[in-house]
């Protein structure tokens, strides 16, 4: 079936964080990281409606600026995610700058920015290129715990990850999968348009069989026979993006739920195991222990990246260590001595 986005890492594995999400159907994307955004095209930043950051060490938000000056003077609004205390660093950001060339005739960008704080969406705040970017802070969006966004088709959640500080971790999560059969659409006369999405809208609530749909030239048509005739439904898509977290048992269970049955696992694995030691002390996985965490979860596919330098031209040893501990039947574990990282070693 059609997925829903089609995710990939925006740089190579020993470069800056960062994966793109570009939505199949609808001029639409969404990054997790900010990152070096250089690889990617006006044409597909200009696409994106949110922005979810992971922690704000500079390798990823180095492109904020970035991305800021191409939307700039672009009316479409970009929201941007990240953990506590990621308003005031967005606000310090913005203030870094001189806007005297901005009023109330300005093209009206809209930047929004949310801290997720371990548990919800704690706090909100806007800033208008009208209005200079003065920070006006708003109600956070109520959506439940772990949820950072809701929408019909998909939710984005998030965890809260022991990096010494949060570093939140992230998951798209596809409703119900709906594909629309279009040789079957074709064969019935049934013409292409809104009402398709209004159908779709129904199957995801779970509306019963009796519902009718309004089709434009045709009356009115039971969900019942447009589902089991016009539409294709599956599993929903699950991408999760996991980066800078130490190797401690909680870190571990948090990820697992969050990455449970992904499609795609995007994953850090900045060092060998032999490094363990390096590893802990940076608060850090190893490419093992991250083939672990995915075979736990029960991901489908693994992408490990954030390789550290010291591997330079090496990548393809972290790549091999991560596949052999991700590879079903695998009997690696981790070493059950305490870890510099849990014993909170600087």
């Amino acid at each position: 079936m059609t997925q829903l986005v089609q995710p990939r890492l925006v740089n190579p594995p020993d470069g800056d964080p960062g994966v793109y999400l570009d939505f199949r159907f609808g001029r639409r994307a969404m990054l997790f990281d900010l990152g070096d955004l250089a690889p990617l095209g006006p044409r597909e930043l200009l696409r994106v409606s949110h922005a979810f950051v992971s922690h704000a060490h500079m390798d990823h938000v180095a492109s904020f600026d970035h991305l800021l000056r191409l939307r700039l003077h672009r009316p479409q609004p970009l929201a941007v995610i990240g953990p506590e205390g990621f308003l005031r660093q967005v606000e310090n950001r913005l203030g870094a700058f001189t806007w005297n060339l901005l009023g109330a005739d300005s093209v009206d960008f809209r930047l929004t920015a949310h801290e997720f704080d371990g548990a919800r969406l704690s706090a909100s705040a806007e800033f208008r290129a009208r209005e200079a970017f003065r920070r006006r802070d708003l109600p956070p969006p109520t959506l439940g715990d772990g949820v950072v966004v809701s929408e019909d088709d998909f939710t984005v959640e998030a965890v809260a990850l022991d990096h010494r500080i949060p570093s939140l971790a992230f998951a798209l999560r596809e409703a119900v999968r709906v594909n629309v059969w279009r040789t079957a659409l074709d064969d019935l006369g049934l013409p292409v348009g809104p009402w398709l999405d209004e159908a779709k809208t129904a199957i995801r609530a779970g509306a019963s069989d009796g519902h009718m749909v309004a089709v434009p030239g045709h009356g009115a048509m039971p969900l019942g026979e447009l589902r089991a005739r016009v539409f294709r439904i599956g599993q929903g898509q699950r991408v999760a993006y996991v980066t800078d977290a130490a190797d401690t048992a909680a870190n571990r269970a948090r990820i697992v739920e969050i990455a449970r049955d992904a499609d795609h696992l995007f994953i850090e694995t900045p060092f060998l195991e032999a490094d363990r030691d390096l590893a802990a002390a940076t608060a850090h996985l190893t490419a093992r222990a991250a083939g672990e965490i995915a075979r736990a979860a029960g991901a489908r596919r693994v992408a490990g990246f954030h390789h550290s330098a010291r591997y330079t031209g090496q990548s393809e040893a972290l790549a091999a260590e991560l596949a052999k501990a991700f590879a079903p039947g695998s009997t690696t574990a981790p070493d059950p001595s305490p870890s510099a990282a849990d014993r909170g070693a600087p």
